[in-house]
């Protein structure tokens, strides 16, 4: 049995830190840093996979999409929202080449500066897609996976362009997350 506890614990030595954060730098109309707590023991499947795609450089690039004054600022469409080989007439609807992600709802409230998965009508469709709110929204709590907090940059936040499009579309030149990176 003690064999077995050490090496147990020798695997979790030996494993890749879990990310505890994302630092966000963003371009345009909001110029600035955004740092994020990820909610691993919330969201443990959504924030790793978060983290796989900012490690891969993924989200380097991809714009806010929607912003919806009063409510949140919606990025991280790495299909089709990236200002380079994009195409903005179709951001919001892509993904990542990884799977769709089953719910991990929770009982964290959508308060201002949560960060939540953004899906399809389908509660099991979150990929890469997230969202960060400008105001508490209960309508959404347990209906959305929570998986993270901003705890610095929330005037980054407030500063980025707002849609006026429909459904809160950001019309023109969208601000854009130039670098995305995981943080301990």
């Amino acid at each position: 049995m003690m064999r077995n506890t050490f090496t147990a614990l020798a695997l979790l030595v030996a494993s890749p830190a879990l990310a505890t954060g994302l630092q966000i730098e963003v371009a345009g109309e909001a110029n600035g840093t955004i740092t994020i707590d990820l909610l691993d023991d919330v969201a443990p499947n959504h924030v790793a996979q978060i983290a796989a795609l900012a490690e891969a450089g993924a989200y380097d690039g991809v714009v806010f999409h929607r912003v919806i004054d009063g409510f949140m600022a919606q990025t991280g469409d790495v299909e089709y929202g990236t200002l380079e080989g994009g195409d903005m007439r179709r951001a919001g609807s892509g993904s990542s080449d990884k799977p769709d992600l089953k719910e991990e709802f929770s009982d964290v409230p959508f308060e201002r500066g949560v960060v939540g998965m953004a899906r399809s009508k389908s509660v099991d469709s979150a990929n890469s897609q997230f969202f960060i709110m400008l105001a508490p929204k209960p309508h959404l709590d347990g209906a959305y996976t929570v998986v993270g907090k901003v705890t610095d940059g929330m005037d980054v936040v407030d500063a980025i362009k707002l849609g006026l499009g429909g459904n809160g579309a950001v019309i023109g030149q969208p601000d854009v997350m130039t670098s995305v990176k995981v943080i301990d």
